[in-house]
C-alpha cells in the first residue's frame, strides 16, 4: 500500500547492519532514498507465509536531485512489511555508485531553454460541447460513464453511440486489468525486478492529481478519485480524471477537381485519461472517442528509466551515463473488454487475409480476400497478433444485422505489440501466464476481473487465464469478455536519460458494420474564422511540375 512506503523505509534507515553497509560504502545515511518494491515469487522457501518487500536505494547528489541516475547496487534490504522489521539485508559486494547527478528538473535548466517558442492557445470561448450529470458524460453522439478503483483507475462503464435517435450499446465495462514489467536482467541485484503494477501496487492509488494546463490542454474538466489507505480511511486523489476535447486533423475530405469543390471536416476527439507514478516511471492512460464511432486506447509511458551501476557489464542494457546501465524490460498491458455490441449475446471472429493463387480466377496475381472465422471454445480464442495476415478480431451481434444484411459489429485493431522474452519456465511466466498470447476470450463470470487472477502479490502462479479458459467453455452467441495483451518493448537509448521522452502503446476499436454509412457526415464544415490562412503570407512550394 502507498501508505506503507515510508514505514518500510523508515525501518530500514534504522537497522544496524545498513548503517555498517553504508558505512562501509563512504555513503552518507542522509541522502540515501530508500525505494520498496514488491518481491515476486521465485519459490524460496523461507518466504512462505510472510509478506515481503524488497528495497532497492539510491544517493541524492543535492535534496533536489534526481536520486535514480545514483543507484546503490549490490545491497537490498528484505523487509516484512506486516511487522515492519527487517528480515535480512542481502549484500553481494560493493560497487561504486554512478558519479553523474543525472538532473533533469526545471530548477537545474532555468538558463538554458529555449527561446523561440511562440505560444500556442487553445480556446473554447462557448465552453466545451460535452456535458456531465454526476458520473454520466455526453459528448456528440457518445455517451458513457466513468468510474474509479484503486486497482485498475479510470473504469468506463455502458459506453454507447447515439444512431438515429437510439443510444446503441458498445462496452458494458472497459479497463486495464493487469499491467507487468519483467526486466531482463538476470543478475542477484536484477532478477526479481517483475512488477504487478496493478495487482501488486494498484494505479488507481498512484494516480497522479492532475494540474490544469500541463498534464491535460484547453477546457477541461475534472473527476476525483476516492479511495481508501491501508488502515480503511478514505483518501481523495483530487483532479484524478481529465476530461477533454482535441482537435485531430481532418477528419474526412474530398476534392471533385471537375467543378472545383472541396469538402472537408476537421476531426475532434474526446479525451478521458489519468496519470499514474509507478516509482519510476510514469504512465498516461488515454481513451479516445471520434466522430466517426472509432475508439482508440492509448498508454503514453515517460519518467525515469530503472538503471544499474554495473555499466561495465551492458549486455543487459544500454550504457545512458558515465557507469549507468539502463536495464532491457518490457511494458505488457491486458485489457478487459466487456463487449455488449447492440445488447448480447455477442460472438468473436478472427479475420486474415489470404492472396488468391495464381490461376484462371487470379491471372495477374493481384486478388486477395477476407477470411472470417469464427472462435467457437475458449481453447481456439488463445491467438497471436499476425502483421504478415493483416490479423484483427471482431465482435458482432449475430441477431442484429445492418441494412446490407450484415451483423453490426466492432474490430479490434494490433498496434505494436511483442512477446515476453522470459524463458517458458521463468518464474515470471507461472505468474502472469497471460503474456504468452496475445488475444483470449472468455464468457463473462462475475469473479474473472483479473487475468493474473484476484491475488497475484507473492502468489506462484497458474490462476487468472490460463486456469479459466481450460474448461474450453462455448463462446458463440453469449456474453463475451476480450482480454487484449499489448506490450511495449524497450530497449533504451541514450535519448531516454535523463527523462524519457513519451513512447506510445495501444489499439483502436472500429465500428465494422456497426453503421449503415459514415456516421460522420453530419459533422459540420468549420466556421470561416477558423480557415487555413497563412499570417504572413504563403510561401512558395516551387513551380508547378509539367
Amino acid at each position: 500500500m502507498a501508505d506503507e512506503l515510508e514505514a518500510c523505509e523508515a525501518a530500514v534507515k534504522a537497522h544496524p547492519d545498513f548503517h555498517a553497509a553504508l558505512q562501509r560504502r563512504g555513503l552518507d545515511l542522509a541522502q540515501v532514498v530508500v525505494d520498496p518494491w514488491a518481491i515476486g515469487n521465485f519459490g524460496f522457501a523461507d518466504e512462505v507465509g510472510h509478506r515481503l518487500s524488497r528495497c532497492l536505494y539510491y544517493v541524492r547528489t543535492t535534496p533536489e536531485s534526481n536520486f535514480y541516475a545514483r543507484p546503490i547496487d549490490g545491497l537490498v534490504p528484505v523487509v516484512n512489511l506486516n511487522t515492519m522489521t527487517v528480515v535480512r539485508i542481502e549484500d553481494v559486494g560493493d560497487v561504486p555508485v554512478p558519479p553523474e547527478p543525472g538532473e533533469y528538473a526545471r530548477e537545474f535548466f532555468q538558463d538554458q531553454f529555449r527561446q523561440d517558442l511562440k505560444p500556442l492557445s487553445i480556446t473554447q470561448p462557448e465552453g466545451p460541447s460535452f456535458t456531465i450529470e454526476g458520473h454520466h458524460i455526453r459528448w456528440q453522439r457518445w455517451q458513457m460513464r466513468v468510474g474509479f478503483t484503486p486497482r485498475e483507475g479510470l473504469v468506463l462503464y455502458q459506453v454507447g453511440y447515439e444512431d438515429e435517435g437510439k443510444v446503441r450499446p458498445i462496452l458494458y465495462r472497459a479497463s486495464m486489468a493487469e499491467m507487468v514489467v519483467p526486466y531482463g536482467d538476470p543478475r542477484p541485484q536484477h532478477f526479481r525486478k517483475n512488477a504487478f503494477d496493478l495487482g501488486e501496487h494498484g494505479v488507481g492509488m498512484l494516480a497522479n492529481s492532475l494540474t490544469n494546463g500541463c498534464d491535460c490542454f484547453g477546457e477541461i474538466r475534472y473527476f476525483d478519485g476516492v479511495l481508501t489507505d491501508s488502515q480503511g480511511n478514505v483518501s481523495v486523489t483530487k483532479n484524478a480524471i481529465c476530461l477533454h476535447e482535441e482537435d485531430f486533423g481532418i477528419l474526412w475530405k474530398h476534392t471533385d477537381w471537375r467543378r472545383d469543390h472541396v469538402d472537408v471536416r476537421r476531426s475532434r476527439r474526446l479525451v478521458v485519461s489519468f496519470i499514474a507514478t509507478v516509482d519510476n516511471y510514469e504512465y498516461g492512460f488515454y481513451w479516445y472517442f471520434y466522430q466517426d464511432g472509432t475508439i482508440q486506447y492509448e498508454v503514453k509511458l515517460t519518467g525515469i528509466l530503472l538503471v544499474g551501476a554495473l555499466a561495465d557489464q551492458p549486455k543487459y542494457g544500454t550504457l545512458v551515463a558515465s557507469a549507468v546501465n539502463a536495464l532491457n524490460h518490457q511494458h505488457f498491458f491486458a485489457m478487459r473488454l466487456d463487449f455488449d455490441i447492440d445488447g448480447c449475446p455477442n460472438s468473436v471472429y478472427e479475420v486474415n487475409s489470404e492472396a488468391e493463387p495464381m490461376g484462371s480466377e487470379n491471372p495477374f496475381g493481384n486478388g486477395w480476400y477476407a477470411v472470417s472465422t469464427l472462435l467457437k471454445q475458449e481453447q481456439d480464442a488463445q491467438r497471436l497478433i499476425d502483421p504478415f495476415n493483416a490479423r484483427y478480431w471482431k465482435v458482432v451481434n449475430p441477431n442484429v444485422q445492418n441494412r446490407l444484411g450484415q451483423p453490426t459489429g466492432f474490430k479490434l485493431i494490433p498496434g505494436e505489440n511483442v512477446l515476453p522474452f522470459a524463458h517458458p519456465n521463468a518464474p515470471i511466466l507461472k505468474r502472469a501466464g497471460f503474456l504468452t498470447r496475445h488475444l483470449w476470450v472468455t464468457p463473462y463470470h462475475p469473479d474473472e476481473n483479473f487475468p493474473a487472477g484476484p491475488y497475484p502479490n507473492q502468489h506462484p502462479g497458474g490462476e487468472g487465464l490460463p486456469q479459466w479458459t481450460q474448461a474450453n467453455r462455448d463462446l458463440e452467441n453469449t456474453d463475451v469478455v476480450l482480454w487484449y495483451v499489448f506490450g511495449y518493448h524497450h530497449v533504451p537509448r541514450p535519448e531516454d536519460w535523463p527523462v524519457m521522452p513519451v513512447a506510445y502503446s495501444g489499439f483502436t476499436l472500429k465500428p465494422v458494420g456497426f453503421f449503415a454509412q459514415n456516421p460522420a457526415l453530419d459533422v459540420p464544415p468549420s466556421p470561416p474564422k477558423h480557415a487555413c490562412h497563412s499570417g504572413q503570407g504563403g510561401v512558395s512550394a516551387g513551380p508547378e511540375p509539367s
